[in-house]
């Protein structure tokens, strides 16, 4: 590699850091005030004729009405019947929206909306403001999605949330996989009590309750509370209570956060 080479790579690489940072920030001011949420994953190729997409809209809207912010991945498929539920639910519904090669259409349902170019930045949002993770039949993606939080609550990296896989058949065989090989195989890479890590469900009435079951009484009716207020418009179209995204180049004009 030559110098010139070398310097435009580390040029680069020092302004990617900014890029990081903004996509931080903006994450941290939006999503600190959505409340306690509930991360739904699942396949953006699932048709909306597919039952597992009408599940997903059911079941967006049912934790919104138990005071969950609901939040996806901001695309089409299990992302948008989520995200559907929740808007119809009249509560927060969160697009977590991710620029690829070929562009992911973002879904209209989506109340709240951040896009992001690093996907590393986007999973922190997810596992940082979901207080459960809802994986419905999915690719690579909603696999990532699984194992990342998986290792997060293996290591202790993370206190141990509800994370719920629905569609017996899609997940039984993966399932059967990771015991036979990963527990009781040859290899044996994980312990017999990392299987308790999540639950295999079709019922999303158990869904639901199991992922319901990280906020007591006081706490729902404080996200409800929470919900209602973020939702309120004001006179000119924007959302009660957040701060404008958009500022003069001179910072000193940014107006204050309240204390």
């Amino acid at each position: 590699m030559s110098e010139s080479q070398q310097e435009r790579l580390f040029r680069e690489d020092t302004w990617r850091v900014f890029r990081i940072m903004s996509e931080f920030v903006e994450g941290f001011e939006t999503m600190g005030q959505i409340g306690p949420g509930m991360s739904i994953f699942g396949s953006a190729r699932t048709p909306r004729t597919d039952p597992f997409y009408e599940s997903a809209r059911s079941l967006g809207k049912t934790l919104v009405e138990r005071g969950f912010a609901v939040i996806t991945g901001g695309g089409p498929g299990i992302m948008e019947a989520a995200n559907r539920g929740a808007s119809e639910g009249g509560g927060i519904s969160v697009g977590l929206n991710i620029s690829l090669p070929q562009e992911q259409q973002a879904n209209p349902y989506a109340n709240v909306k951040l896009d992001f170019h690093y996907f590393f930045a986007r999973l922190v949002m997810f596992v940082k403001y979901s207080r459960a993770f809802v994986c419905f039949p999915g690719g690579f993606g909603t696999l990532h999605e699984f194992y990342n939080s998986m290792t997060l609550i293996q290591t202790g990296k993370a206190e141990c949330f509800p994370v719920v896989l629905v569609g017996r058949d899609f997940w039984s065989g993966h399932v059967d996989w990771i015991r036979r090989q990963m527990l009781e195989g040859d290899y044996q890479t994980i312990d017999p009590e990392d299987l308790d890590l999540f639950t295999v469900t079709d019922d999303l009435d158990e869904a639901a309750d199991k992922v319901c079951e990280t906020l007591g009484p006081e706490e729902v009716q404080a996200a409800c509370e929470l919900r209602d207020q973020t939702l309120r418009m004001t006179g000119e179209g924007t959302i009660m209570g957040k701060m404008p995204r958009c500022y003069p180049r001179n910072n000193s004009h940014r107006p204050k956060r309240p204390e």
